[in-house]
């Protein structure tokens, strides 16, 4: 049973691996030993805790580094091959009447962490984070990059197509004779017609632009009076 000084010493173990040291202390053995074997740990530790293989091995090298367990090496009972295998440095307290213990006894001394543990293991295990720290940095950076396109998307309006001005479209000024100069000094009846007839397009063409705006802002006013009053 976890007592109250158990969660003390689980308090000094960093919040990401206290699941982990849960686990450890509830399926290791009564003495808090077991083989380290992250791919076996992460398959039973499932649908409890859901890790990997490398995710258990971090957590593992994160509570070897708080003081919550350590690793040695001893003889597999069954293969008799040489093995790591875990140590709890404060396992919980349990009545070991009538139980029979089969992992192998660490060491008469254990100074800190495991070789294996502390030298090439814990390496790896920062080689693994490292890489899950670098593609979050990426990560982060790609998302921060897309909200800066948005937001100068949002400052640069896309330019829009300039309006074709009226006068391209306008009446010729001058007769079919007198174009596209027209007759000078010359008195020309056709060339007065035609200059009658293109001040009267502009004109009109003038008003119509006018007008439009007019009818654009009422309305703006007739949706503001619909939406922007008290609905009750």
């Amino acid at each position: 049973m976890i007592s109250p000084a158990d969660f003390d010493t689980l308090a000094h173990v960093p919040d990401v691996a206290k699941p982990s040291a849960m686990w450890l202390w509830l399926n290791l053995d009564p003495l808090g030993r077991g083989l380290l074997n992250p791919a076996m740990i992460s398959a039973l530790m499932y649908p409890t805790l859901d890790l990997t293989p490398d995710e258990v091995f971090e957590h593992l090298v994160v509570l070897t580094e708080s003081g919550f367990l350590t690793t040695y090496l001893a003889p597999d009972p069954e293969s008799r091959e040489t093995v790591e295998w875990i140590l709890l440095l404060h396992p919980l307290k349990v009545d070991l009447r009538g139980t029979k213990i089969s992992t192998p006894e660490p060491p008469p001394a254990l100074h800190g962490p495991s070789m294996a543990m502390g030298g090439g293991g814990r390496a790896r295990a920062r080689g693994s984070a490292r890489e899950r720290a670098r593609a979050g940095v990426w990560a982060e950076d790609a998302a921060r990059a897309a909200a800066w396109d948005a937001v100068q998307e949002d400052r640069e309006p896309a330019p829009e197509r300039p309006e074709r001005p009226a006068v391209l479209d306008a009446p010729p000024m001058f007769c079919d004779e007198h174009m596209p100069r027209g007759a000078g000094t010359k008195k020309c009846g056709p060339c007065r017609d035609r200059r009658l007839l293109r001040d009267e397009w502009m004109q009109r063409r003038v008003y119509e632009d006018r007008l439009t705006e007019f009818y654009e802002h009422d309305q703006h006013d007739e949706i503001e009076e619909v939406w922007g009053g008290d609905p009750f």
